[in-house]
Formats: C-alpha cells, sequence, structure tokens
C-alpha cells in the first residue's frame, strides 16, 4: 500500500534508526516501488534528479530510470543512495526485489503441476521414443501420461496391475524404470498367445533350454513361450534404466517377460531369460530385475529377497547343471582353456558363452578372459519378437 505521509514526513521515515529497527522488512511495504520512493525522497529534500546525479556521481538518465522503474537498483546504486538519503542499502534492494517479484507474470501453479509430471515419468526420453506425443500444454501432457499409464489420476504413483494369489515384495521402482514396465505392459497386450497353464511349466523350461545351445536358435524364443501362454517382448532401455528384465502379470492367466538386452551377450541374454521365467513359475507377482550380470560379468548387486535368489539358483542350474559345473571346476580350475570349456559345452548341451558367464559369476575366470566366446544375441531376437528401439519405432497409436 502507498505511504499516506506528507512528504516532509517521508524523510524522517525513511532515516530513523528506530523505525528501521522496529520495523524492519516491513519498510518495503510501505512502497510500490524504489521508484516511487525515489520521488518521494527527491520530493522530500527538495532535489531535482540533476542534482541528486551531480550528488552521487551518477548520470541524469540513470537516476530517471530508476525513478520511472525502467532499471532496477543494483548493489552498487543501493549502497549510493543510502548514503544520500540517510537510510540502509537493503531498503532499496529489497524493495526492488519485491518489486520486480511482484511484475514477474509466472504461473507457479502450473510450473508446480509440470514438474510433478517430470517427477512421475522421465518425460522427454518417453517423447523421443513415442511412447507419449509431445505437447507443451500441461493439461495435455498429462493426459498423454495419464493414458500411457491407463490411471484415471496421478495424485499417485502408478502400479502395474497384478492379480496373482501371491504378491512377493519387490525393490521400489525408479520412473524410469516404471516407464520402461508400463511400456512393456502396453505391448504385451497386444500380443495374442495360447492359453496359459502352470501345469505345463516345466516342459516349458526343458524346451527353452535347447535353444540356449546356439546364440539362432533365440529366434524361436517368443513363439515358444507364446505356445504356453507367456507373453514376450523386447524394449531398448532408457537412459538411466539400469534393468535386464521383468516378469509380471496382466492377470492371473496372462504372465509376460520382458527384456532389455542391454548386454548382448549370449549369457547374459539367456540368464535373465530363464530367471523371469522361472518368477513366473513360482507365482511371483512382479519382478523388476536391475541386478543381473553386468558388463564385468558379476552381479551388480546381491538379491534382496528369497524370491529373487531362488530364481537365480534355478535359472543358473537350469542352464548348467549345479552338480556338472562343481564338478567341472574340481578337476579344470583354475585352467580353463578354450578347448576344456567347449568339450565340457558340447557335452551339458549348452552354449560355452553360458558357461564362461557363470564362471566369472562365481571369479574362477577373470572379466576379459574369452570375450570372443560370448555371443551376440541381440540382433537375432530382435528380428522376430515384438521390439520397441533400435530402430524400431512404436507409437502410442501403433499397438
Amino acid at each position: 500500500m502507498r505511504c499516506q505521509a506528507k512528504s516532509e514526513d517521508v524523510l524522517d521515515i525513511v532515516t530513523s534508526r528506530e523505525y528501521h529497527e522496529s520495523m524492519g522488512d516491513t519498510f518495503v511495504t510501505r512502497f510500490k516501488s524504489p521508484g516511487e520512493l525515489l520521488r518521494e525522497l527527491l520530493r522530500a529534500r527538495g532535489w531535482t534528479q540533476e542534482e541528486l546525479a551531480l550528488i552521487i556521481g551518477k548520470s541524469r538518465r540513470t537516476i530517471m530510470e530508476i525513478s520511472s522503474d525502467k532499471s532496477g537498483v543494483t548493489p552498487d546504486m543501493s549502497v549510493s543512495l543510502a548514503a544520500a538519503f540517510g537510510n540502509s542499502p537493503s531498503d532499496w534492494l529489497n524493495l526492488d526485489t519485491a518489486f520486480r517479484l511482484a511484475r514477474v507474470d509466472q504461473d507457479s501453479a502450473t510450473i508446480e503441476k509440470r514438474a510433478r509430471l517430470f517427477s512421475i515419468a522421465p518425460i522427454r526420453d518417453m517423447q523421443r521414443r513415442g511412447w507419449i506425443n509431445e505437447t507443451t500444454s500441461v493439461e495435455e501432457l498429462e493426459q498423454e501420461l495419464k493414458s500411457f499409464f491407463s490411471v484415471q489420476s496421478l495424485e499417485e504413483q502408478p502400479r502395474l496391475s497384478v492379480a496373482t494369489k501371491r504378491t512377493d515384495k519387490t525393490k521400489p521402482m525408479t520412473p524410469v524404470q516404471r516407464a520402461w514396465c508400463f511400456r512393456a505392459r502396453q505391448m504385451a497386450s497386444a500380443l495374442r498367445v495360447k492359453r496359459f497353464s502352470h501345469d505345463a511349466l516345466y516342459e516349458a523350461s526343458r524346451e527353452l533350454r535347447t535353444l540356449a545351445a546356439y546364440p539362432k536358435e533365440a529366434r524361436h524364443l517368443p513363439f515358444l513361450l507364446g505356445e504356453y501362454g507367456i507373453r514376450f517382448v523386447v524394449i531398448e532401455p532408457l537412459p538411466g534404466t539400469r534393468m535386464d528384465g521383468a516378469a509380471f502379470w496382466l492377470n492371473e492367466d496372462a504372465p509376460v517377460i520382458a527384456v532389455s538386452v542391454r548386454y548382448d551377450r549370449v549369457d547374459s541374454f539367456w540368464f535373465t531369460v530363464m530367471h523371469e521365467f522361472f518368477h513366473i513359475e513360482h507365482k511371483d507377482a512382479l519382478s523388476v530385475d536391475d541386478g543381473m550380470l553386468g558388463e564385468n560379468g558379476g552381479r551388480e548387486a546381491p538379491p534382496e529377497d528369497e524370491a529373487e535368489q531362488l530364481a537365480d539358483e534355478d535359472a543358473a542350474s537350469l542352464l548348467v547343471p549345479r552338480d556338472e559345473l562343481e564338478s567341472f571346476i574340481r578337476r579344470v580350475g583354475p585352467l580353463y582353456s578354450r578347448q576344456r570349456i567347449i568339450q565340457f559345452a558340447h557335452r551339458i548341451r549348452i552354449h560355452p558363452g553360458i558357461i564362461i558367464g557363470q564362471l566369472q559369476h562365481r571369479k574362477e575366470l577373470g572379466y576379459k578372459a574369452l570375450r570372443d566366446m560370448l555371443a551376440k544375441v541381440r540382433s537375432v531376437v530382435v528380428e522376430v519378437a515384438l521390439t520397441d528401439g533400435w530402430g524400431s519405432l512404436l507409437t502410442p497409436n501403433t499397438l
């Protein structure tokens, strides 16, 4: 509110030490702007703008622009004006700050809402991948996310829809991982597979293992899983996803395996697939696995619960029977030659790269040993599986 004091009283108010000590920052509320304060003080002193310019050693144009609020008060100018009128530099700076903030035309509510949306999901990465449409409207962006996550409201973090009799505890998902999983759900919902029967999974596991003997056999994986009622999708990870795979359920009769193939190696790929397969066999409701076999050949993070550890053990044992591997280690280690590993792989009918991966995981082999035997499988898989990434762009309207 504008100060209603007479001009002769203004100078006393501004220069009164007792006033400042009692009012503090309240001083700035008595004037609308630094220009208004300056005009009042010039009238109280009986000075012209030109005279003030001579007193403080500044140009008349500078004084005129401050008086008309076309220019702000700099720290240097605040010291000069305070010296001329006997008040405090902070009076000028605080008043200038309050005036400038009041003139900023920003919708803080819109900014807060946009920040909330960006905290829920990796917006820009999702737009680049075509998962949601690009828009500058906050309202439209909110609708895009609601549609992507299939929710009515974003007040709570979106959750995957699961319906099983058993629900295991899982690690909290990051926004990036959550978006990746929902994209997997969206893609899997478009697939048509045979009826799922839990009783047939033992037979399925044996058929899956036969595919792991040769890299090119991975091309049969999506079809084989579909024959047993399991949907399979491949999604290139978003930046920061740090996730190898996920197993979840669209409903209690519709399990899904999603993989990222972020490590294009035969050992990592098949361990991930079988790990997620056993989550389905164990009826785990949701598994988001970000600690599979990493680039260094070892586990990036220890399993956090019994379900993860059990899936690890079953996957490793199915690919390379535990007793066979331990016997091989006792007989051959630590001299693991290429020829001995190939012979062992032929005998148990598995790809030698998978044996190398398990030996590296057990720290029987160094990370750099026999790297050329870790065959790549990504190009084989993405040619036949429903895939999002590596040049294959699926838009929201595609599915």
